[in-house]
């Protein structure tokens, strides 16, 4: 009988983070603008717009306003009006992000060996990810995966993935700089989610909580020289819920894609929590005694919606504190699927953050967590380095990408006249007082679960 083998450090690190958000938010009364300009009342869009006045969502990001010519058509945008967009507004998010991880990183175009990307807003041939790579000047011989199908989950699932080519390479005594990147623009299908709660009269949330977002991480495997680690990557679990196909997914359809989020998601992803963190934790390598329950870590939870963050308060006893940059995410920025997670990693490390931690002191150890279709459920385990914080400067409005200039004329098109963000980082960090007045208020919204839970989904 084989022995088994201990846990054993990796040697894999993150070497950079960074998240582009564009310079659109989208305030609640957005979505209300455009049901009530395109669809006469009735009782699921009333119950919507309830739903939406409560999800404790400040701000959505988004690509553009309500006057957005593409959602201003008689009918809702078709799918190859979405894809447009998502080139043209979309890419050049991926690229801008993915320059301030590389940078943070100190990795010349001509080291990154591999990408892993991942969306579930696009599917086209070749994937965004190939006009990415042609944008930031990778080499012809890099290595691509494209992931799809895998939503909200598709961050962590990237970076699964780049962790195991990364120990591939490391066995055959190879460096690895490996780019994982995440793109969503999901804000063009409003219309779509409207038309449907329309003529269907179904309760559609996903159309309050959706955001835009690009985020990238480059990780390393250590061999030959390389910056300082953000995070050290010690383990990761991937689990399928059984069962579950119906309960959380994004189907193709002309007009977009059409979210799927039935309402036993909440529990369901509650109760599967626990046994995945004790997965985790068994097949890690060993931990100092100060962590082992699951208050002792930070937690860097994809936000999908409050019940989501609650439950996960409930199923772990911790804290809103423990997930403040869930949390602060959420309420800036809303769920912007597979990108948030990357997004939330950043987010961590900001120095308000930290002043935010349980008893003011960060974790030296956080634990990372997605949902996504199946249900799937991604986590995993990183050592953060505190020597260091997020010193790299971000940039709110992307510039110009090779697929933007040559499309120009399809920007034109669908400009936006819209206020813009406020100018800040990337992810327009707030004041040490701001944000713990923000935290405290997220302890005391258990009325948006209660408002969500009481509300019958079809």
């Amino acid at each position: 009988m084989a022995a088994s083998l201990a846990p054993r450090d990796l040697g894999l690190s993150i070497i950079g983070v960074a998240a582009q958000y564009p310079p659109y938010a989208l305030k609640p009364d957005a979505l209300e603008t455009l049901a009530k300009k395109y669809h006469p009342e009735s009782e699921s869009m009333k119950k919507v717009l309830s739903i939406n006045r409560y999800t404790g969502i400040d701000q959505r990001s988004s690509i553009g306003t309500p006057d957005h010519p593409l959602v201003n058509q008689p009918d809702p945008p078709s799918i190859a009006d979405i894809h447009k967009i998502f080139m043209t507004d979309g890419v050049p998010l991926a690229v801008s992000a993915a320059r301030k991880a590389m940078a943070e990183a100190r990795v010349e175009a001509s080291q990154i060996t591999h990408m892993v990307s991942t969306t579930c807003t696009n599917s086209a041939n070749p994937g965004y990810d190939h006009f990415v790579a042609r944008d930031l000047g990778l080499s012809s011989n890099l290595e691509k995966v494209l992931l799809h199908g895998i939503g909200c989950s598709g961050g962590l699932a990237a970076l699964r993935t780049a962790a195991n080519l990364c120990l591939g390479h490391a066995m055959r005594g190879l460096p690895a700089r490996i780019l994982c990147m995440a793109l969503e623009v999901s804000t063009t299908m409003v219309r779509s989610e409207l038309e449907s709660i329309h003529k269907l009269q179904e309760t559609r949330i996903g159309v309050a909580l959706f955001s835009d977002c690009a985020s990238a991480v480059v990780i390393s495997n250590g061999i030959g020289e390389q910056a300082e680690p953000v995070y050290e990557l010690l383990g990761w679990q991937h689990h399928i819920v059984p069962d579950t196909e119906e309960d959380l997914g994004f189907d193709v359809d002309p007009v977009g894609w059409k979210v799927v989020l039935s309402p036993r998601v909440p529990k369901l992803t509650q109760a599967v929590i626990e046994p995945t963190y004790q997965a985790l934790l068994a097949a890690a390598p060993p931990l100092p005694p100060a962590y082992q329950a699951a208050a002792d870590f930070d937690w860097a939870m994809h936000p999908g919606g409050a019940t989501i963050l609650t439950g996960a308060e409930r199923a772990m006893t911790i804290t809103p504190e423990h997930m403040r940059a869930s949390y602060d995410t959420y309420i800036n920025h809303g769920n912007s699927s597979s990108a948030t997670i990357f997004s939330v990693l950043d987010r961590l490390r900001s120095k308000d953050m930290d002043a935010m931690a349980p008893g003011g002191r960060p974790k030296d150890y956080v634990v990372g967590c997605a949902f996504g279709p199946g249900i799937a459920v991604e986590m995993c385990l990183l050592k953060r380095n505190l020597g260091i914080q997020d010193m790299v400067p971000g940039i709110q409005t992307p510039p110009e990408s090779e697929v933007s200039s040559r499309s120009g004329d399809v920007e034109e098109e669908f400009e936006s006249d819209g206020p813009k963000a406020a100018e800040a980082g990337p992810v327009q960090h707030e004041q040490s007082e701001a944000a713990a007045a923000r935290l405290k208020a997220a302890e005391d919204q258990s009325f948006i679960s209660e408002a969500l839970e009481g509300v019958e989904l079809d």
